[in-house]
């Protein structure tokens, strides 16, 4: 490594460290880690089995490296535990078929959702239970903030730049969370993807944050998949303007009563699908317009769907007690892309 790949910040103390940091725009306004080249280089010595070399990183198009990633997680406040899982999430982010270029630079709010699947949750502390979307877990917040810092300071993401959210979403901080396999009465969600059961693997889409989902008095899945399917369909989502798949979270005890009814994953999709579809009634005509003419979406039967087929909406389970669910909106021109996690 060259001298020109550290920036020595002399006798600076903590507050200094981020005052000067945040002044080169490398961070994204939280407290930031001092990536010295000690914890660095032992967040790589994590790593070192991973020789798989890069793709560029839009819109910068510069290639990461592994240094470069390590820093970020440093600084995101990452133990080197995390760092096999943080750099699967940025080998996820960079499928083509993500389009990376176009969920940094649009005006959509998205960011990129992470789901940790397989044994390795266990393994690095990743919450799949009670809050899961929320505070209080480092690992969950520390793995989906270094993958947003790599996508500022490598890939070139900078909000009002390159980001041009028009309001931004708090998916833009850190997004990422487990699967709660021990309490899902389905097949686990990685599994169903064609990985192993043992395998550990990162997925990401495109995604705004969650939104909630409540049915408190629904006894039988079918009341809960109305209540769903009611939710979801919106209007103004991004999923009708760029039609793309989407995911529904179920909290463990609505999904456990769905499949308790004889409900399937494959019959929880075909339900959704049909049952989510927005009636052209309900959109307006400047919308139905702009539709046709520039998304070349017309409408099936007099309704919009929201995903391309009953495949595209991705069903998993997380979350704790309580009779609460999540619809995961994605920015529609993203593809829902996962990578197994280098055992290092």
């Amino acid at each position: 490594m060259s001298d020109a790949e550290f920036v020595d910040i002399g006798d600076l103390d903590f507050d200094q460290w981020n005052d000067y940091a945040l002044d080169q725009e490398w961070g994204d306004g939280l407290p930031l880690m001092v990536p010295s080249e000690e914890k660095v280089a032992a967040m790589m010595e994590a790593s070192r089995g991973d020789n798989e070399p890069f793709p560029q990183m839009p819109p910068r198009r510069v290639l990461p490296t592994l240094q470069s990633i390590a820093a970020n997680a440093v600084m995101a406040g990452c133990r080197p535990e995390l760092f096999s899982a943080v750099v699967a999430a940025v080998r996820a982010v960079l499928v083509p078929e993500y389009n990376l270029h176009g969920t940094l630079a649009t005006t959509h709010p998205c960011g990129p959702g992470l789901i940790v699947s397989g044994p390795i949750r266990h393994e690095i502390g990743i919450n799949c239970g009670g809050n899961c979307f929320g505070q209080g877990n480092r690992t969950n917040a520390a793995i989906g903030r270094a993958l947003q810092l790599t996508l500022l300071n490598v890939g070139g993401g900078k909000p009002g730049e390159m980001d041009r959210s028009t309001q931004g979403s708090p998916a833009k901080y850190s997004f990422c969370f487990g699967e709660n396999e021990e309490e899902s009465p389905w097949e686990p969600y990685h599994v169903r993807r064609g990985f192993n059961v043992e395998d550990s693997i990162v997925t990401t889409s495109a995604s705004e944050p969650p939104h909630n989902i409540n049915d408190h008095a629904s006894t039988t899945g079918e009341g809960i998949l109305t209540t769903v399917a009611g939710t979801i369909s919106e209007p103004g989502t991004n999923n009708i303007y760029g039609k793309g798949p989407y995911m529904i979270v179920f909290g463990p005890e609505h999904a456990q009563t769905i499949h308790r009814d004889g409900f399937s994953i494959a019959d929880v999709q075909q339900k959704l699908y049909q049952q989510s579809a927005v009636p052209v009634s309900r959109v307006s005509k400047e919308q139905q317009h702009h539709y046709e003419s520039e998304r070349d979406q017309t409408p099936v039967n007099g309704r919009y769907y929201l995903s391309p087929s009953p495949e595209d909406i991705h069903i998993l389970v997380a979350g704790g007690a309580g009779k609460h669910s999540a619809f995961i909106p994605t920015f529609g021109a993203t593809a829902v892309c996962s990578v197994k996690i280098s055992n290092g």
